[in-house]
């Protein structure tokens, strides 16, 4: 399980970095923009969690290897947008990032619940990690984030994975069951709210 969860997450990472990637691509931001966008998108999350629960190192500060990897796929996107893979990598890249967002979700929920965090908090961590490095990409391009607009559901999805994770911990599950069930029950959520188009009801504004 854990060897598992660790490919989970590395499958996530560079699905974020993709999408961000991808974003700077279209804006025809140059290189710097493209890996600053990739970079934000991977660790923008994590990091804002890292901060709010005063933990240090940054996670990508100790894990700089992550660095290196985002920083080595930006090098390699532009060889496969010559080879005219970006449709297909544009198709493929919702299902790791589904996969990314349901353990980021997870693992950040028991980070917090390991610290002695309030179940409400614990999740809302778990929310922040998987998705406010989309959140923080969309406002670096002058953008409404996507998660606050109406699209299919997002961190909705996070939301009901982390308290997957709240309640098998409550039980005494061990903690690699409930972070892969909570990861889980978020992935299959957003993948299924892409496929049938899920949203939240639009809040109606009354007339003046």
């Amino acid at each position: 399980m854990e060897i598992a969860l660790s490919w989970a997450e590395i499958a996530g990472l560079i699905a974020f970095a993709v999408s961000g990637y991808l974003e700077a691509e279209r804006r025809g931001m140059d290189p710097i923009g493209h890996f600053a966008l990739a970079f934000v998108a991977a660790f923008g999350g994590g990091t804002l969690r890292d901060l709010l629960i005063d933990r240090r190192p940054l996670f990508w500060i100790e894990h700089h290897e992550w660095v290196v990897a985002v920083l080595a796929l930006s090098l390699l996107l532009p060889w496969l947008a010559r080879r005219r893979a970006r449709p297909w990598v544009e198709r493929a890249v919702q299902w790791p990032d589904a996969i990314g967002m349901g353990l980021f979700a997870a693992t950040g929920t028991a980070l917090a619940l390991d610290i002695g965090l309030p179940p409400l908090i614990a999740v809302m961590m778990g929310v922040i990690t998987a998705t406010f490095g989309g959140v923080i990409v969309d406002v670096l391009c002058n953008e409404v984030p996507r998660i606050f607009r109406r699209t299919e559901l997002h961190a909705t999805c996070a939301f009901a994975g982390g308290w997957v994770v709240v309640g098998l911990d409550a039980l005494g599950t061990p903690r690699s069951i409930a972070i892969g069930a909570g990861a889980a029950i978020a992935f299959g959520l957003r993948m299924a709210a892409v496929g049938r188009g899920w949203r939240l009801p639009a809040v109606e504004r009354s007339d003046p």
